[in-house]
């Protein structure tokens, strides 16, 4: 038996599982893992690298959320929120309008609850508030800027006899989890940035040389953020549900599960708390 630490932040409560109401079929074949349906909603674990729809801005990609689980499903679907084309996690579409106007309004309205986890350079504080606020990331300097704020909590540190930068004998990265209270683009990317503890793999708000340091010790260039949990108020009772990835249930089925669980028992990490 093992006697690696458990993943920093597993789900409060097991992801729902298709037993769990009548009607529910989360089993269904396909290249995305679903993680929850049932007549209203479904949620997905989006692969990294994966956008959730066709954009100008990405003319050469292939891989879309939207349109795959449209065909996996054999109906149409609807998008409520976004994730970045490097984060994986949980993603939830609607299945029908009425059901995409409740969620789309819950998020607007800030009634959802997102947790992320990400690593990070550097030793983050055990704990960070962070109120910045973010104008886009395409908008004028003079723009007006938007409230933004995200809560951060240290949950694991590690120190690498490996030296990066000449100024420093050893490496340091840190195991975060975001819960941002607010929707901004690329907010908890450009908030960490604002504390000097930039994503690894974030090639638009981290540091190059570093990204591609720690791709070679990884063996894999990607960003390093995931949606772990997403609850909503539920589109026709209102109770919250919440949807959550238990990256040993998923390694079998996600590659991205398996990414993570890798990274936490390739070296010595120190868990706080423990």
């Amino acid at each position: 038996m093992s006697n690696l630490p458990p993943p920093p932040l597993p789900p409060t409560s097991p992801a729902p599982q298709a037993h769990d109401r009548a009607g529910t079929d989360a089993s269904i074949p396909g290249p995305l893992h679903i993680l929850w349906r049932d007549e209203h909603l479904v949620a997905v674990y989006k692969p990294a690298g994966w956008l959730v729809h066709r954009t100008g801005l990405d003319a050469g990609e292939t891989r879309f959320v939207l349109q795959t689980l449209r065909d996996q499903l054999g109906q149409r679907v609807y998008p409520v929120h976004r994730l970045d084309k490097g984060t994986c996690g949980v993603l939830v579409m609607a299945l029908h309008s009425d059901a995409a106007r409740a969620l789309g309004l819950a998020f607007e309205q800030q009634r959802t609850h997102k947790r992320y986890i990400a690593l990070v350079r550097g030793w983050l504080p055990e704990h960070a508030d962070v109120h910045h606020p973010l104008r886009p990331d395409d908008a004028p300097p003079d723009a007006p800027v938007q409230d933004a704020h995200t809560r951060f909590r240290c949950l694991a540190r590690l120190e690498l006899n490996a030296c990066f930068d000449a100024r420093h004998p050893t490496t340091r990265a840190s195991l975060v989890e975001a819960v941002p209270t607010t929707g901004r683009r690329h907010q908890i990317r450009r908030h960490l940035k604002h504390l000097a503890h930039p994503i690894l793999g974030d090639a638009t708000h981290g540091k190059g040389p570093l990204n591609r340091w720690w791709a070679e010790q990884l063996g894999q260039t990607r960003l390093w953020l995931h949606a772990q949990s997403l609850t909503v108020p539920h589109p026709a009772t209102g109770a919250p549900l919440e949807l959550a990835c238990d990256w040993n249930a998923l390694q079998a089925h996600v590659p991205d599960a398996a990414d993570w669980l890798r990274l936490q028992q390739q070296w010595a990490w120190h868990y706080l708390g423990s």
